[in-house]
């Protein structure tokens, strides 16, 4: 019986029994730079913002955070899991393309 408690206290996630707070998931290398990569993506003008749910275009600052995200290559280098190097050098790639589409 206790092992169940203990399984189901390790379970619970903080906030999950209160009402109006959201549960975000555990933040690890992927997730940020996935996060970093949407930004980029909403200062291109390619998606909404979700707080506005308008369209804004902020070439300089997207420009700005694909340099922090290569920076963040170069700093990690061989530091990284393989499957985070890959993440890395897609998400680039898919960046700078759509700069160019969009800014060029």
């Amino acid at each position: 019986m206790e092992d169940k408690a203990i399984k189901d206290t390790q379970e619970k996630k903080p906030g999950a029994d209160k009402p109006g707070i959201e549960v975000l998931p555990p933040l690890d290398f992927n997730t940020f730079i996935l996060s970093l990569s949407t930004s980029v993506l909403m200062q291109l003008g390619v998606v909404e913002n979700p707080i506005t749910k308008q369209i804004e275009k902020e070439p300089a600052v997207a420009k700005q955070t694909i340099d922090l995200i290569s920076l963040l290559k170069d700093k990690t280098k061989g530091n990284l899991t393989p499957e985070e190097a890959k993440l890395i050098d897609d998400v680039l790639t898919e960046l700078r393309l759509w700069y160019v589409k969009t800014v060029v």
